[in-house]
């Protein structure tokens, strides 16, 4: 049976990904240490998910204070989803839990990785905020990444780490940039989730600047597929690639689709323009369609419907 580490299994994105590969029979060992950049509550249900199954284990801990050695002795493949999340607020003194959580945790596990021999594949969440402000629309990883947030540099300089890792030391990593990651378990400070609990509560959804602001949107169903694929497919070590939903929509006309979606309209609040948000995100994937064979699935209705009413189960 092959056997699986998620860190920040009870994140959004891990517990997806832990939930898929329990049901495929894997062994799972979840790691997360459920701080309070969001409500922990939320990460306790998203466990919840997986502890029906007795394959499944839990470490609740600190990235930086385990026994990787020991953890990694017969583990086949790590995917590495813990990290400190949000643009906003990396700013000012929350710095430093960007630092720790982001780069000096990915150290720590590379670190260990390059001494477990049996390990087949390390897979890094990236993210499309190494892009910054891209020149080029829709952008190909060859692009030079100019970071618009103390967040997306930390990502990017764990992302670089990975790269030497593997080339001094041969650790067989991938990273995944991901393009705005949505669906059912959306952190609380996402713009989908905030927004649909917003309507639910009947108060106006915040919009930074003009709402003219483009997105890649992509459903985790697809984010959980190409991180399977990125696991097992034989090109991929060394390799980076965009993982997006294949389609940059203008924020306005998500707005108008999730009006269509709830049934009536939204009330809107225009705020300042948010530091460090890219204006446009998009990604070009072909060569994750090339190599991983990435193909999105879920279009951005089907997707925001899901969402919706995941939300309405929550509240």
């Amino acid at each position: 049976m092959a056997k699986f580490i998620v860190t920040g299994a009870a994140g959004f994105i891990g517990s997806h990904i832990a939930q898929a590969l329990l049901q495929q029979d894997a062994e799972v060992i979840g790691i997360d240490e459920f701080n309070d950049y969001y409500d922990p509550f939320l990460k306790r249900k998203n466990v919840a998910q997986l502890s029906w199954s007795p394959n499944f284990k839990l470490i609740e801990g600190d990235i930086q204070f385990l026994d990787w050695q020991t953890l990694l002795n017969d583990v086949d493949i790590v995917y590495h989803q813990a990290a400190q999340a949000g643009v906003r607020a990396s700013w000012g003194q929350g710095f430093r839990a960007y630092t720790e959580r982001n780069l000096n945790a990915t150290q720590i596990l590379l670190e260990a990785a390059k001494n477990a021999k049996g390990l087949k594949r390390l897979v890094f969440a990236s993210t499309s905020s190494v892009y910054g402000d891209a020149e080029t629309l829709p952008t190909h990883e060859g692009i030079c990444p100019l970071p618009v947030s103390p967040y997306g540099i930390t990502k990017l300089a764990a992302e670089r780490l990975c790269g030497l890792y593997h080339k001094n030391f041969g650790v067989p990593f991938v990273a995944l940039r991901y393009f705005t990651v949505y669906g059912p378990r959306q952190r609380p400070d996402m713009a989908f989730h905030k927004f649909f609990k917003a309507i639910l509560q009947d108060e106006a959804i915040p919009i930074y600047g003009d709402g003219q602001q483009t997105r890649d949107f992509t459903f985790i169903s697809d984010a959980v597929a190409a991180n399977l694929a990125a696991a097992t497919v034989p090109e991929a070590v060394g390799e980076i690639f965009n993982i997006g939903g294949g389609s940059r929509v203008v924020l306005k006309e998500v707005l108008d689709t999730i009006e269509e979606i709830v049934g009536k309209p939204i009330k809107r609040n225009h705020i300042e323009k948010a530091m460090g948000d890219a204006r446009h995100t998009a990604a070009d994937v072909s060569k994750a369609q090339k190599i991983l064979g990435y193909q999105p699935q879920v279009s951005l209705r089907d997707g925001l419907t899901q969402e919706w009413e995941w939300v309405k189960s929550l509240y």
